[in-house]
């Protein structure tokens, strides 16, 4: 088991400890604040789930079915992830108004914001945890998951707002209106989510910074290097992939413009984590008397 594997094992097996206790608490209580909390818990063990057997999927060599990995298996998961909470986030949103219009009444017990008040700790726990890895390893699974636990804070930090305020005003208000806005913070976090999943199977651009980086290794480069053009770039799960043309000096034989171009990919490589690059070696258009000089076409 990778290192991503085992974040998202530690994501699941918290979520699943502040889901029960947060239905547990909600339930004696009545207060929607909390339940819709202790469901957003709830989607977080579906979608960290998901992402356990995405990474796993995305971890396997390519096949000859799959020439290409099976990189997108992580993307394919945020979409479905983000569809099924764009739902949940709805339902939130309509189980408050209704428990609002039905004039329910909430009776709060001592556990209910000790509950949410470790729920925020820990939550901000695991967000850390998986954005620092979903950095580290280029993961977009672990990062969307990252960012569904982030928005867990704002949730669980408006379910501890309305505790309070309903508590000392005595009105029900409060916990349902908080309930609308948590349900409204989980339908813009997934639709963040929805954004980066689409963006990996539509075969969308690395990030610019990385880009830039991959630029100034080539632009860099002294005779017999002649430049670059026709980059392309795109990501399939935590995998980046690259390909361009190199110019370089025409009076080069084969094997030494071949050698050039494993240099230049080892270089990339070398400073770009999780990239697959693709060399097309051409000649510089340009008949010169260059030497040792920088040669540009």
């Amino acid at each position: 088991m990778d290192v991503k594997q085992k974040a998202s094992l530690f994501a699941i097996l918290s979520a699943s400890v502040l889901a029960s206790s947060k239905f547990v608490v909600g339930l004696m209580s009545g207060s929607m604040a909390v339940v819709s909390s202790g469901l957003d818990s709830l989607l977080d063990i579906f979608m960290s789930i998901m992402n356990l057997f995405a990474i796993r999927k995305a971890a396997e060599p390519a096949d000859s079915d799959h020439q290409y990995g099976h990189g997108k298996a992580e993307d394919l998961a945020g979409v479905v992830q983000s569809i099924v909470i764009i739902l949940s986030g709805l339902i939130i949103i309509y189980r408050a108004v209704d428990t609002f219009l039905e004039g329910q009444a909430i009776t709060y017990s001592y556990f209910d914001l000790p509950v949410m008040c470790f729920s925020l700790c820990v939550s901000f726990a695991i967000s850390a945890v998986l954005s620092r890895i979903g950095r580290k390893t280029g993961s977009n699974a672990l990062q969307a998951d990252a960012l569904h636990y982030l928005s867990d804070l704002y949730s669980n930090s408006g379910a501890i707002l309305a505790i309070i305020l309903t508590f000392y005003t005595g009105k029900t208000f409060f916990d349902l209106a908080f309930a609308v806005i948590i349900g409204l913070i989980i339908l813009v976090s997934a639709l963040k989510i929805l954004k980066r999943g689409v963006s990996g199977l539509m075969d969308a651009s690395i990030p610019d910074q990385i880009e830039k980086e991959i630029e100034a290794i080539l632009l860099n480069k002294p005779y017999p290097f002649a430049g670059y053009h026709k980059m392309r770039t795109r990501f399939s799960g935590s995998r980046k992939y690259i390909d361009f043309h190199l110019l370089l000096c025409r009076k080069l034989s084969i094997d030494e413009a071949h050698q050039l171009a494993d240099e230049v990919e080892q270089e990339i490589e070398k400073n770009v984590a999780l990239i697959d690059v693709v060399v097309h070696v051409e000649p510089c258009e340009h008949a010169c008397e260059l030497t040792e000089s920088r040669a540009r076409c």
